[in-house]
């Protein structure tokens, strides 16, 4: 039997285990409490987040693979934001990097794949297929004992096969004039240009194709505008048709090449990032040049800005058709596993003041894209009248001319795409490649006289001595292509010059020869070189 002591004290116990477990109680309760007060207090988005990431890791049932989680997450996180914020992850990232610093590592060839088999178009001078021996000509059979002709291999697998590690090996089986020949070639770091063609079309006009802005685009730009000044330019047409952008700093050196000292080129302006101009500085070197700017849908970001300040300080004309509209400002944000993020940082505005972001609503990326597809049905892409103005969006340059913000540049001289000599049969042969497949036969045939020619004047002599619409024309019969005799009235000499710049390429001249040959059937190069009217 106990004591009175006894049961004092194991009442005590009780008592205290009893408040223990509701101080416990109570902690727990004051804890949750806690963090739905920071939820409702702070009112921060990011809270929700974390708290639910949080009780994921707590709590879930199974085991997480994080790094899969998260790789999924970020993607959709910043497609929330607009269109050009991105995840990439570190593949992509060194894709994208290899873009735009003007090099990458491989072999060193172009090619093209006529037939499902990859035949080398040329040689990049003194890179590590020429130094292996490889020529223009070449069939790609194997790789690495990989057979890679005759089975369906995309364009872009074949590309990745190819490029690898400077200083790896790659084993080439090529087909050369009906005989198999092994090559062991060493991969380098391959210069990527980035001024596709630059060329006097006659004694006064120089043409220049930037097909991206690269790390290396100004460079290039300040060793080809030299040549062209010493042949004798005083105009240039600067083609930015297709070009999608790429490092702001090269869009603001090629700019100040053409503006007096002074020239508000561009600013840029976000919540976080103060308002920030950059103007010429008067050290240009084409600043008495006659300039004319070709511009397209897909003319985007850097080319806009270049564009957009030329139209804005009265410096050149913009021909073509009104492009995509892209004015927001990235900047690239690095983490330690090579992956990173590409971040809408600022938008920028044309020295008028205008933005020429078209509208986008966040998340819905195929609303986005598909604007271009709505140009075509709303007939922007044939008649300039089409092209929506917004008068709230109208600015004027310092000489009054009227420009417009809200989606794009439009340009001063409208060109739609060209229509002119479209028929059926000429659909047909550029649906299915058939001048791209026959220029292969012709290069063959004529490969030893390709190999030798050193100026379009010799190639164009070279072309003039081939019938080349006698040997098409009997292609297309033996591929069962019925020609309608009227419609390649009408189509035929578009056909004609598309296989001579074609032909052209295999040459050494590449594309100094192919960009020369095929302006005359280009409705935008003519209109800009005077030799067309257009609309405005």
């Amino acid at each position: 039997m106990s004591s009175p002591d006894n049961y004092n004290t194991l009442k005590l116990v009780l008592w205290s285990v009893i408040m223990v477990l509701i101080g416990s109680i109570i902690t727990k309760a004051l804890d949750n409490r806690r963090e739905r007060l920071m939820l409702t207090e702070t009112g921060h988005g990011w809270d929700k987040l974390e708290l639910v990431l949080r009780q994921i890791e707590r709590n879930y049932v199974d085991s997480i693979d994080y790094g899969k989680v998260t790789e999924d997450i970020l993607p959709v996180v910043l497609g929330e934001l607009d269109p050009h914020s991105v995840y990439l992850p570190p593949k992509n990232m060194e894709e994208a990097n290899a873009e735009l610093e003007g090099n990458f590592d491989g072999i060193g060839v172009m090619f093209n794949v006529p037939s499902d088999t990859a035949i080398i178009i040329s040689v990049i001078a003194g890179g590590p297929s020429e130094r292996a021996g490889l020529l223009s000509g070449d069939r790609i059979i194997a790789v690495d004992g990989r057979t890679v002709a005759g089975v369906n291999l995309n364009q872009d697998s074949l590309v990745g096969m190819l490029k690898g590690p400077s200083g790896s090996v790659v084993h080439l089986g090529i087909m050369r004039e009906g005989e198999m020949v092994e090559f062991d070639v060493t991969r380098d770091k391959i210069p990527v240009k980035s001024i596709d063609v630059a060329y006097m079309i006659d004694d006064t006009t120089g043409y220049m194709k930037l097909s991206k802005f690269t790390r290396t685009s100004y460079a290039e730009f300040s060793a080809a505008v030299p040549r062209m000044l010493e042949a004798g330019m005083t105009r240039m047409i600067f083609d930015l048709r297709d070009n999608s952008g790429g490092y702001l700093d090269q869009a603001l050196l090629l700019s100040n090449e053409f503006l007096p000292e002074g020239s508000l080129i561009v600013y840029m302006e976000g919540v976080h990032r103060p308002r920030q101009n950059f103007y010429a500085d008067g050290s240009g070197k084409c600043q008495d040049i006659r300039l004319s700017v070709l511009v397209n849908e897909n003319s985007a970001s850097s080319s806009e800005i270049f564009a957009g300040a030329m139209q804005d300080n009265d410096r050149g004309t913009i021909y073509g058709r009104r492009t995509y509209g892209k004015g927001l400002v990235q900047e690239q944000i690095y983490f330690t596993d090579n992956s990173g993020i590409r971040l809408t940082v600022a938008r920028f505005y044309t020295a008028t003041g205008r933005c020429i972001q078209k509208p986008y609503v966040p998340g819905d990326e195929l609303g986005y894209v598909y604007d271009i597809y709505e140009r075509y049905e709303h007939g922007e892409m044939t008649n300039a009248d089409s092209i929506v103005r917004n008068d709230s969006l109208k600015y004027v340059t310092p000489k009054g001319k009227v420009v417009y913000g809200g989606g794009g540049i439009i340009p001063d001289v409208f060109v739609p795409i060209d229509t002119v000599g479209v028929t059926d049969l000429l659909v047909r042969i550029n649906r299915q490649a058939l001048a791209v497949k026959y220029s292969s036969e012709v290069a063959d045939i004529y490969r030893s006289s390709l190999r030798r020619v050193t100026s379009l004047e010799e190639l164009e002599r070279l072309l003039d001595s081939i019938d080349l619409e006698s040997g098409f024309l009997s292609y297309l019969s033996r591929n069962g292509v019925e020609v309608d005799r009227r419609q390649w009235a009408i189509s035929g000499n578009i056909v004609l010059t598309q296989l001579r710049a074609l032909v052209g390429r295999y040459s050494p001249l590449d594309d100094n020869a192919f960009y020369p040959l095929i302006a005359p059937i280009d409705n935008v190069i003519v209109e800009a070189a005077g030799l067309g009217s257009g609309q405005n």
